[in-house]
């Protein structure tokens, strides 16, 4: 039994969706523990804190983890239809009219997402190669966290792109069967 949360099935299973699924599901566990090391660290500060020990280099791991845990969920929230879309016009238009619009809006998230993923990965390459130092109390490599800002960015890249192609191949996008199907079984939770 697999604990990685399934997709919606939109597409037939093949290699390339187990896969795909696969690694924005493990994206989003990655996503999870870095809450969780951003609890335990927090609460290890607190205790520290009240023992007179020093702990204030914590505040640097945890804002990494921080940045870690928003970009390594990116996808899998995408995917899930967990992103805050504005769908007022989407409701009230044809079928095609709406694949349309999913596919110019999708067009428009991939180049954008693009230029924030090559910028992300220039960026991070550039504080590997003149080798600079975190300038906090926690002194390592830059692009060690900054990585997770990259890795973040491309498996968003990835997913906006897998979308595209669903919409393109004239499927439902996973995003909005996802929102569907919670709604069918009365789940409202992630709409207020």
């Amino acid at each position: 039994m697999s604990v990685m949360p399934k997709l919606p099935s939109t597409v037939a299973p093949g290699r390339v969706r187990r896969v795909l699924d696969w690694l924005f599901g493990a994206a989003a566990a990655v996503a999870a523990c870095c809450v969780l090391g951003i609890f335990v660290l927090m609460i290890a500060g607190g205790v520290g804190r009240q023992l007179n020990l020093k702990v204030s280099g914590i505040n640097d791991i945890v804002a990494w983890l921080c940045a870690a845990a928003a970009f390594f969920a990116m996808a899998h929230s995408f995917k899930h239809g967990d992103f805050v879309r504005v769908t007022l016009l989407l409701e009230k238009v044809s079928a095609n009219t709406r694949r349309m619009l999913d596919m110019g809006c999708l067009c428009i998230a991939a180049v954008a997402v693009a230029y924030l993923t090559y910028s992300a990965t220039a960026f991070t390459y550039e504080s590997y190669t003149f080798a600079e130092m975190a300038t906090g109390l926690v002194v390592i490599p830059i692009w060690i966290p900054q990585a997770t800002f990259v890795i973040g960015c491309w498996l968003l890249m990835l997913a906006v792109l897998d979308e595209l192609w669903i919409v393109l191949r004239g499927g439902k996008p996973t995003y909005q069967v996802a929102v569907e199907e919670r709604h069918a079984k009365g789940d409202f939770s992630a709409d207020v």
